[in-house]
């Protein structure tokens, strides 16, 4: 064997040795990188709750399963955490925030050591927090606040409180309260008033296009609102319901539903009475701030 082939191997494996050590460096490189930089975590899918709880009052009494638009799929999320705790059947989970969805976050607000009106099937911002952990974030959070508080000396929540005196300060006359909230004093009231967000006005004083302004102003900050009459077997006076209050009855809830199709919120069902000059599109307080 001649001196350059006996050479020829000593280099390559050198060559080797520096190939080798290149590829440790740029290998050792790269795993310290990924030690420094985690894996990007995925976004969660994002609810609603303002969309979320105006469906589980506009959905519950639709004759069939149709969704309340814009709410959809912050239903079906919520609906989706709800079957994979075994509260919800499968089946359900279709984006219509129906009575078996009442029914399932009310037994998951049970779960939570809730009752009374905070196990009452509507989200509430601490149980749809704990619902989503893990699973969704939640946005466009609904507070009412505390359940003490007055407007003319009538009990109502802090969020009903703003909306009247948001409604007040749009006419220049003043809004008097004959009945507040959380109250099952009046019989005649059929439950509305048992929970939060929901009022009766007095008009008394007022001329008719002072009434139907009245009735205006509490729309345009997002209460469902109606001149009630003695045609209607009543003494004149204005029906408030706060939409998207969480406190809310479920009579006071199937009003919200009868308002969004433009009906009375009366057992009967019919056709809202208002002169069409003085309503407002559908909305609710949060909403009608910005």
């Amino acid at each position: 064997m001649s001196k350059h082939s006996s050479d020829k191997p000593t280099l390559l494996t050198r060559r080797q040795i520096q190939l080798r050590a290149l590829t440790l460096m740029v290998t050792g490189a790269v795993t310290v990188l990924s030690v420094l930089i985690p894996p990007a975590v995925s976004a969660q899918t994002t609810v609603n709750m303002e969309r979320l709880v105006v469906a589980a009052m506009v959905d519950p009494p639709k004759s069939g399963t149709g969704i309340t638009p814009g709410a959809g799929a912050h239903v079906e999320s919520v609906e989706r955490a709800l079957s994979a705790k075994g509260l919800l059947s499968s089946r359900y989970v279709d984006g219509h925030f129906g009575s078996s969805t009442i029914s399932a976050y009310a037994q998951w607000q049970r779960n939570l050591g809730y009752s009374g009106l905070d196990a009452n099937g509507l989200p509430g911002p601490t149980s749809l927090r704990q619902l989503g952990s893990g699973r969704f974030n939640v946005t466009r959070v609904i507070n009412t606040g505390s359940r003490w508080e007055s407007y003319g000396g009538k009990r109502v929540n802090t969020r009903t409180k703003r909306m009247l005196a948001a409604a007040d300060a749009k006419v220049s006359w003043s809004l008097v309260l004959t009945q507040g909230s959380y109250t099952s004093s009046n019989p005649g009231s059929a439950g509305t008033h048992d929970g939060g967000g929901v009022v009766d006005i007095s008009v008394s004083g007022m001329s008719a296009t002072q009434r139907w302004k009245t009735v205006k102003a509490l729309r345009d900050v997002g209460f469902a609102a109606w001149l009630r009459t003695p045609a209607q077997g009543f003494a004149y006076h204005i029906h408030a319901v706060a939409v998207a209050d969480t406190d809310m009855s479920r009579t006071a809830q199937a009003q919200v539903h009868d308002y969004y199709f433009g009906r009375n919120g009366l057992r009967g069902h019919a056709g809202d009475n208002t002169p069409s000059s003085y309503r407002s599109s559908f909305t609710w307080w949060e909403q009608s701030r910005r």
